[in-house]
C-alpha cells in the first residue's frame, strides 16, 4: 500500500490550498482516508476524514466551514480543500489509510489508521 500526498506549499493568510491523497495497491470496497497534521511542537491532530462507501465525514472543529474534504473512488484519490487558510493550519500534513473504517476512525483516531503517506507541509503566513 503507497499513499502519496501532495500540494502543501506556501499561502498568505485568507488564501486557499488543495492537498491530494493518492492511494494504491489495495482493493477494498469501504476504507477511510484521513487528513492528520502536526504543527511543530505540537501532537499529530487529526483534521478531517471521509468513507469510500458510505461517504460519511469528519471534521475537527477547527476546520469546520473551512475545509472539504471529498472523494474520486475510481482515481482511489481523497482531496483536501483548505480555504480561508490561517497561520495556526500551518503544518505538515499526512494522509492515512484505515482498511477497517470505524467510529473511532471516522472521529480522527489515528491509532486505527493501518498506513501512512510522507507529509506535505503546508505553511501560512499572517
Amino acid at each position: 500500500v503507497q499513499l502519496q500526498a501532495s500540494g502543501g506549499g506556501l499561502a498568505q493568510a485568507g488564501g486557499s490550498l488543495r492537498l491530494s491523497c493518492a492511494a494504491s495497491g489495495f482493493a477494498l470496497d469501504d476504507y477511510a482516508i484521513g487528513w492528520f497534521r502536526q504543527a511543530p511542537g505540537k501532537e499529530r491532530e487529526g483534521v478531517s476524514c471521509i468513507r469510500s462507501g458510505s461517504g460519511s465525514i469528519y471534521y475537527q472543529d477547527s476546520v469546520k466551514g473551512r475545509f472539504t474534504i471529498s472523494r474520486d473512488n475510481a482515481k482511489n484519490t481523497v482531496y483536501l480543500q483548505m480555504n480561508s487558510l490561517k497561520p495556526e493550519d500551518t503544518a505538515v500534513y499526512y494522509c492515512a489509510l484505515d482498511t477497517t473504517p470505524n467510529l473511532a476512525a471516522m472521529l480522527g483516531f489515528e491509532n486505527e489508521y493501518d498506513y501512512w503517506g510522507q507529509g506535505t507541509l503546508v505553511t501560512v503566513s499572517s
